[in-house]
């Protein structure tokens, strides 16, 4: 069938034009629901149902819990497949094989493909798959057609219960934590955005969590319980202790059901990080006590602390120091204020910010502004994003309570306020040392680094 269509059809040439169809379709917005993937993978033979897949939800830490596990497992000699979202650089990094983005020809042959499929289940009731549908459609036909890798580690882009990665059937599910992001789609509540993250549990197969408020453990319980899958929650069935903290190197020990790792390294930083580290660690003693994976301790090792994930408190320049992490709600916000006080050493603290409008702003910033001296308010380069002056009016409110910033500049333009967060700190003498952190919406972070490493801004369409 799939040979057929691809005689039949060759809409695109390049890579460039396939993404561009495929980027477009996010005028179909979000629609919650696998109706839609469903009906375009079964005209594909469901290639999903011949792959092992590693699930992972959570509010926050999801892409950096991929990345130790794409690292851990590659680390031992498996080939991975990584889907993750969004993206930092360009729209192929969402599909990577063994850490390599999906090639270009392999794309356009691919996209060929379901372009006809994706016209045709538009034309009936069911409507138009949206962006998301059509790449993770992608993503499976690549890991179930072209590169069967050994495990794929499966980012959920939306939630969790109705979110179209939830197509899979994993070998184990992983809800990394649970916090007050994309409340308009998710819920207003803790429990209601508990439930959908829990929705990505599967009946007979093992989860991992590390959520930790008492409301959300309870529903992950409930759920595990009610579909027989046996649960290992942080806190309760494994533990971390931290050992050492310093910049770009974190040492922890290991406590789980099946043994004991005395230090582990990690090199990317914050506290959270050990978290997520943590939490990978119990995910591969699942697979390893419960589907034979191969771990030699010294791989594992080796894995953690060879692992980064970009965008997440990634020093992208020494001279200025420029800082970027995409705490984009409270919970980020939150860990990365920790990290500022824990581990970073400045005398002086500049932040360049752009939001989305369905954030917590006020809460956001709360964690943060305390320790500002001057704060660059901007908007990404995309279509949904808050405006500048919206954001500013929420800071002003809280400068009169908090005292800080002491300077706030509004510039909607990012590029332009890149240049004023760099101008803040051109007076500084040498002796002050100066820390600037970019934060936010992902969609701001990704062009700030690119423009920053490579002189170019990211593409678009997430």
């Amino acid at each position: 069938m799939i040979e057929n269509q691809s005689s039949q059809e060759a809409s695109f040439r390049t890579a460039e034009e396939a993404m561009a169809w495929i980027t477009g379709l996010t005028s179909f917005g979000i629609r919650p629901g696998l109706d839609r993937i469903n009906r375009l993978m079964d005209r594909f033979n469901n290639p999903q149902r011949r792959l092992k897949f590693i699930h992972v939800a959570g509010t926050n830490g999801k892409g950096s819990v991929c990345a130790y596990l794409t690292s851990v497992l590659r680390q031992c000699g498996y080939d991975v497949g990584t889907f993750t979202s969004p993206y930092l650089t360009s729209y192929s990094n969402r599909l990577q094989y063994n850490g390599n983005d999906i090639e270009d020809d392999v794309l356009v042959r691919l996209v060929n493909l379901l372009k006809p499929a994706a016209e045709e289940l538009g034309q009936g009731e069911w409507g138009s798959p949206t962006m998301f549908e059509v790449t993770t459609a992608l993503a499976l036909l690549y890991y179930g057609t072209v590169a069967y890798p050994d495990y794929v580690v499966w980012e959920t882009g939306l939630g969790g219960r109705l979110d179209v990665t939830n197509i899979v059937t994993p070998i184990v599910s992983v809800i990394t934590n649970v916090g007050h992001d994309h409340m308009d789609v998710l819920g207003s509540t803790i429990q209601e955005i508990t439930r959908e993250k829990a929705g990505i549990i599967k009946a007979g197969f093992p989860v991992i969590s590390a959520v930790n408020q008492p409301e959300a453990v309870k529903i992950v319980r409930e759920t595990a319980q009610a579909r027989q899958s046996a649960l290992y929650l942080l806190g309760d069935d494994f533990t971390y202790q931290p050992l050492e903290i310093a910049e770009n190197e974190q040492k922890f020990s290991f406590q789980g059901p099946f043994r004991a790792l005395q230090s582990l390294t990690v090199s990317m930083n914050g506290a959270h990080q050990i978290t997520n580290a943590a939490t990978a660690v119990m995910t591969l003693e699942i697979l390893r006590q419960y589907y034979a994976l191969i771990v030699d301790d010294e791989d594992l090792a080796s894995g953690l602390k060879n692992t980064s994930w970009p965008g997440r408190l990634e020093m992208v320049s020494q001279a200025p120091r420029i800082l970027i992490d995409g705490a984009h709600n409270p919970e980020g916000m939150e860990a990365l204020s920790h990290a500022l006080r824990d581990v970073y050493k400045f005398d002086r603290l500049n932040v360049m910010m752009a939001m989305m409008p369905n954030k917590n702003h006020e809460q956001s910033l709360r964690h943060i502004l305390p320790m500002v001296d001057t704060l660059v308010i901007t908007e990404p380069d995309f279509h949904k994003r808050m405006n500048a002056a919206d954001l500013a009016a929420v800071a002003s409110r809280l400068r009169t309570e908090l005292g800080r910033p002491r300077n706030v500049i509004v510039e909607p333009n990012w590029r332009r306020a890149l240049e004023l967060l760099q101008e803040a700190s051109s007076g500084d003498s040498q002796e002050v040392n100066t820390l600037n952190v970019i934060t936010g919406t992902l969609y701001l972070i990704a062009d700030v680094r690119s423009w920053l490493l490579h002189g170019t801004k990211s593409e678009k369409g997430w």
